[in-house]
């Protein structure tokens, strides 16, 4: 059986990820697929791999992210954010780093809720004087 060292979650605005930290070999899987199958643009793999490089442990943990909501971009966000959490149950000691980074805040920025009467959360309907 595989133990897992840390658990952290993750949130961007609503996409919410799982992530186990293993010992291993830096090793990546975003819902039993490959990260980099997973996602498909370059940058958004960076993301995910940010946390890694900015405390040196790219090859040290094999990580599972259960990831779900949201587009893939919310997703990658998600990731970095609850990889974060993860090694810092880890290292204590790589939180000045990763607070340094912004990694550590949650990015709370939501999509506005739909007003009644209004046609979106700010656009209204086209008025008519006469």
């Amino acid at each position: 059986m595989v133990k897992n060292i840390a658990i952290g979650t993750g949130r961007r605005k609503t996409s919410t990820a799982r992530v186990f930290l293993r010992d291993g070999s830096g090793k990546i899987v975003v819902n039993g697929k490959d990260v980099t199958e997973y996602f498909n643009s370059e940058e958004q793999v960076r993301i995910v791999h940010q946390p890694l490089l900015v405390t040196n442990n790219e090859n040290k943990f094999d990580i599972l992210i259960n990831v779900t909501g949201g587009g893939l971009k919310g997703q990658a966000s998600a990731c970095l954010h609850g990889l974060s959490r993860a090694l810092l149950q880890v290292d204590p000691d790589c939180h000045a780093s990763l607070k340094a980074n912004g990694f550590l805040t949650r990015d709370s920025r939501m999509v506005e809720r739909k007003k009644f009467g209004q046609r979106g959360a700010r656009r209204r309907f086209q008025f008519s004087k006469r």
